[in-house]
């Protein structure tokens, strides 16, 4: 089974709240690989690049001025299937619409505030890998676990 890594970031309202440690366990207790991590204060120049693809809409500057409001958590993930894997832990962009038992079913109220972003596609989490991490900040090594967690 091919492995795959995706980004996630804790956005600003979990670290706030002192969520970063309820998330990152969550992943861990699944088996998901964590190959880099670090606590960032954004940049509007990352935001701006992050956020791109949503230059012109009406949510791009309020989403921009939130994610350099504060420290995010940036990750890189690996597993097999991890993106989805993870887009399924996380739950729906509105935390309204998310189930019970997702990150954001439990912790979100708003989709102006939903606690995680993580990306959608193989393509996507290769431009954020990129972009939010060099290639000396990932880490490259087999968990002690992995030989049980997939067959």
């Amino acid at each position: 089974m091919d492995k795959e890594r995706t980004f996630v970031m804790i956005k600003p309202d979990a670290v706030q709240r002192g969520l970063i440690g309820e998330i990152v366990t969550r992943f861990e207790k699944k088996g998901i690989k964590i190959v880099g991590m670090k606590m960032i204060k954004v940049s509007r120049e990352l935001a701006e690049k992050h956020y791109g693809v949503h230059k012109g809409k009406p949510f791009f500057e309020p989403t921009v001025n939130y994610i350099v409001s504060s420290p995010v958590v940036a990750m890189v993930l690996e597993g097999v299937n991890v993106i989805e894997t993870v887009r399924k832990m996380m739950g729906k962009t509105d935390p309204q619409e998310a189930g019970p038992g997702t990150i954001r079913g439990d912790y979100g109220q708003f989709i102006g505030r939903n606690i995680i972003h993580g990306s959608d596609s193989k393509e996507t989490a290769e431009f954020e890998i990129k972009l939010w991490f060099n290639k000396e900040e990932l880490c490259d090594y087999t968990r002690i676990d992995e030989e049980w967690l997939t067959e």
